[in-house]
């Protein structure tokens, strides 16, 4: 165990949404926090407000590496990351390009699980760190449409399971992240990544209904990321963190509903809530 543990915190993903609201509020209560993003000019705007920030796209080795050899040398190690970093890749599974499908798992599982493997070493060494990685109520239940997306967060969920029992001995804690419907950039990227087919795909209303059921959802009342970024520096700084942190009422609620429905009521009740493709 080192004299001294670091309990410095890197944030992936901070250019917009919960990323950027969890390097604000921790940076605010004088945490010491790196929070990254692939353009430096995205995040510049978080310095002043007690941020330091590191360049890290979750996609590229080098990039990884060198953000987490920055926070090391200047602290002796990581001691809470935040995995949070990801987009939506929606679309039909039949119509979504392969190409597209590995973007999305290597930007929400194989960055999360590399950023990871990055710093536990020292995590391990100082027996202090948490790992917190933002899911979803997308990982306990699948819509329609979000299929890739789905099973990225469902990936999240298992390997965060499996981490926790084995870092534990360490001291290294993994909390996982479940926000509902967040008032972020998710509704426009869902969109600008609905991929896949034309007008005259078999799919193409399909598509457009479920557009629309995805920019429903966002109208009206709806929580802010501060909301997600309170729970999560609940899980950075409380002496037992939980090991998941369902977020919104809507999101419980529907967890919830989920495991007390058999299959076939619960796919009668995502039909009513989106249209199937018309045969």
């Amino acid at each position: 165990m080192t004299d001294t543990i670091s309990k410095a915190v890197l944030i992936t993903g901070c250019s917009t949404g919960i990323g950027r609201a969890t390097a604000e509020r921790l940076g605010g209560k004088g945490m010491t926090v790196y929070a990254t993003a692939r353009r430096l000019e995205s995040i510049a705007d978080l310095e002043a407000k007690g941020c330091k920030l590191l360049a890290c796209d979750v996609t590229d080795e080098s990039s990884m590496v060198a953000a987490v050899r920055t926070v090391e040398d200047a602290h002796g190690a990581v001691g809470v990351l935040v995995n949070n970093a990801g987009y939506a890749q929606d679309g039909p599974i039949e119509e979504v390009p392969l190409d597209d499908v590995r973007r999305q798992f290597e930007t929400n599982v194989f960055g999360l699980v590399r950023m990871t493997q990055l710093v536990l070493p020292a995590m391990r060494r100082q027996r202090w760190g948490r790992v917190i990685n933002v899911s979803s109520v997308g990982g306990k239940l699948v819509f329609p449409g979000g299929g890739f997306y789905h099973a990225t967060k469902w990936s999240v969920e298992a390997i965060s399971e499996a981490l926790r029992f084995e870092v534990r001995p360490f001291g290294v804690d993994v909390a996982v992240i479940e926000p509902g419907t967040i008032a972020t950039s998710y509704e426009e990227t869902s969109a600008a990544k609905f991929a896949g087919g034309n007008d005259a795909s078999d799919y193409a209303q399909f598509k457009r209904d479920r557009l629309e059921r995805v920019a429903a959802a966002y109208e009206g009342k709806v929580a802010g990321p501060d909301e997600v970024a309170k729970v999560i520096g609940h899980a950075a700084t409380a002496s037992k963190p939980r090991t998941r942190y369902v977020v919104t009422a809507q999101a419980r609620m529907v967890m919830s509903l989920r495991r007390v429905l058999p299959d076939r009521a619960w796919d009668r009740f995502i039909g009513m809530q989106f249209k199937p493709p018309k045969v």
